[in-house]
């Protein structure tokens, strides 16, 4: 019978935290699956397989006196400080690049778009926090044993680490599809979504931008994956990664990208900036995270977009 191995929590919380600004932490108190081969004691509490593993001794004695108050503020400040490196990136990249290739602002436009990314990253910081709140809860519910992380990678085999990503990635465009539009509802609408649609021309600034009681719904759907759905350290890594890279792409308005940029790459039914962009114009449609295929079968997707997707089609929409 196989043992559950353990390690320190902090190693999680820091890979989770600084893979992406949405992260809700994680620890190292893993769980292999039962019928998996017995693990070989590594010390530190660290099991593992055949395969290597880390040394974490300097680590652990480095965190192992650190406060629940400051585990949450080492948190917070990783998480907040990944959001402004990923948006703040990628919105000097995008400026950089469009210089000379997209219309100058006008003075009323320029104030207008300043005052819409402090108002994104006000909105960001208290989702910052929140998501710090749920790494906190992660970390405590690994410490009970009760999350389905685990640690080797034969444990449920190598291909499940790839199916569970794709089921992830499924099941989480189905709740948020959901929710989404269920905030969208005249009675939830300005207490759980309006401060995201503050302004029509989003920019990567807009990524992280919950208003509160949606950055709630958000973190904690992924503490229940983690509770839920035996899940190794890489998937959770990935599909955090995914939602990080997504949310920045798709809040890239058209008016900042180039007429010919390949919109149909994403495809019929993977969602791209031209797909979401059109929800902060028309909020009565595009409810979608990654895949087009809920607004299709609930007939919320713009009539006109599906003939869109392609090189032309887009690109004359960005005009």
């Amino acid at each position: 019978m196989a043992l559950a191995h353990r390690a320190p929590q902090h190693v999680i919380g820091i890979t989770i935290g600084t893979a992406i600004q949405t992260a809700i932490g994680g620890s190292l108190l893993m769980r292999v699956d039962p019928l998996s081969p017995a693990p070989v004691h590594a010390g530190l509490g660290l099991s593992c397989g055949p395969l290597p593993c880390p040394d974490l001794s300097l680590l652990h004695r480095s965190w192992s006196g650190h406060s629940l108050v400051l585990d949450g503020v080492v948190l917070f400040l990783i998480i907040l400080g990944r959001y402004l490196l990923t948006a703040g990136g990628s919105w000097w990249l995008l400026r950089l690049w469009g210089r000379g290739r997209t219309p100058k602002p006008t003075p009323a436009q320029r104030r207008r778009r300043d005052e819409g990314i402090r108002h994104d990253i006000r909105l960001s910081v208290v989702s910052a926090a929140v998501f710090a709140l749920a790494a906190g809860l992660v970390l405590w519910l690994q410490a009970q044993g009760l999350t389905r992380l685990y640690a080797r990678p034969d444990a449920y085999g190598w291909w499940y680490i790839a199916v569970s990503y794709l089921a992830v990635l499924i099941l989480q465009d189905a709740v948020f599809y959901a929710t989404h539009r269920l905030f969208h509802h005249p009675l939830l609408y300005r207490w759980c979504h309006h401060g995201h649609h503050r302004s029509h021309h989003p920019t990567p600034w807009t990524s992280f931008a919950f208003d509160p009681p949606e950055a709630v719904v958000q973190a904690l759907f992924l503490v229940l994956v983690v509770a839920l759905v035996p899940l190794h350290l890489i998937t959770l890594v990935a599909v955090l990664s995914t939602m990080t890279v997504w949310a920045i792409v798709n809040h890239v308005d058209l008016d900042h990208l180039p007429q010919r940029f390949p919109h149909h790459l994403f495809g019929r039914w993977l969602i791209g900036p031209a797909h979401h962009c059109l929800h902060h114009r028309r909020p009565g449609v595009h409810f979608g995270l990654y895949f087009t295929f809920w607004d299709w079968l609930c007939a919320t997707e713009d009539q006109s977009y599906a003939a869109s997707v392609g090189p032309a089609g887009v690109g004359s929409r960005a005009s």
